[in-house]
């Protein structure tokens, strides 16, 4: 069980990845972009998430180049968008990001969404697979694949995703998702863990917070860490960034886990990845 913001679990190619990170979803480019990263990484923050489609990659890299932190100590993580998706296009995609970010690689890389065409995202793990053999990136994975997408995707594989970056929530618990991809050693990472605020008003998660005198949000980005699911809480207040991330002094009891699996509805505040298309046409 992770003791601090640092602690990092192993990726099944030996790559140490963060438990805890920032997600810059809807962060604006330009200077709010700039002062979360930053205000993150002097807080202790090892890990930030990024992707092509938020239009702010160059502010995550101004922001770290301004904390004065070694790029070599840090995790960044992009994604390729939709509409870059194919082998050639992604391999370009993967340059711009970078030149964005102003960094020579990337910790992890992964494909945003699998979309409905089987043979184009199977095209873009492609251009994953040589990114890493090339050694510009550590680590590669995917985001909100499905058990079906990513047994598809592995039948032709060389390298297994290491890995997955789905909504999670105690509303939409990914079960069988984490099952699996527990099996296959792929790492399951939470994107909007609180549902988007919704979350913080569960009266069950109130209760909980009260107990532990704790806030509903730190109980729930506890949970995603005793359920082993790396999480990436967005926020731009300082002050959010740092109570976010102190979780680490408690243990949820085994009985209150229980009642936070309990709540679990099937539940998405996103969509739903065996229907999202955008991009693709």
């Amino acid at each position: 069980m992770p003791k601090n913001l640092q602690d990092t679990t192993t990726l099944h190619n030996g790559v140490k990845m963060p438990w805890f990170g920032l997600g810059v979803f809807k962060v604006k480019e330009g200077s709010e972009v700039v002062e979360a990263v930053k205000a993150a990484i002097k807080n202790g923050y090892i890990s930030i998430d990024t992707a092509a489609i938020y239009q702010n990659e160059e502010g995550v890299g101004q922001g770290i180049k301004e904390s004065g932190v070694p790029r070599d100590s840090l995790f960044v993580t992009s994604k390729v968008w939709n509409s870059d998706q194919g082998y050639e296009s992604t391999l370009n995609a993967f340059e711009t990001s970078l030149q964005k970010l102003g960094m020579d690689y990337l910790d992890l890389y992964l494909i945003h969404w699998p979309g409905k065409d089987s043979a184009k995202y199977k095209d873009t793990w492609r251009a994953l697979e040589k990114l890493y053999k090339d050694g510009r990136v550590r680590a590669i994975g995917v985001s909100n694949f499905h058990v079906h997408h990513l047994e598809d995707l592995i039948a032709d594989a060389e390298i297994k995703p290491m890995v997955n970056q789905v909504e999670y929530h105690p509303h939409l618990a990914q079960l069988e998702l984490r099952e699996y991809c527990k099996k296959q050693g792929i790492q399951l990472e939470a994107w909007s863990p609180l549902k988007q605020g919704q979350l913080l008003s569960e009266p069950t998660i109130m209760a909980i917070a009260e107990k532990y005198q704790k806030s509903p949000a730190q109980i729930i980005l506890r949970w995603d860490l005793q359920n082993e699911v790396v999480t990436i809480p967005k926020s731009i207040k300082e002050h959010r960034i740092i109570e976010n991330a102190d979780i680490f002094d408690f243990e949820l009891s085994t009985d209150d886990m229980e009642k936070i699996n309990g709540l679990n509805k099937n539940e998405r505040v996103g969509s739903n990845p065996d229907e999202f298309e955008v991009g693709f046409q």
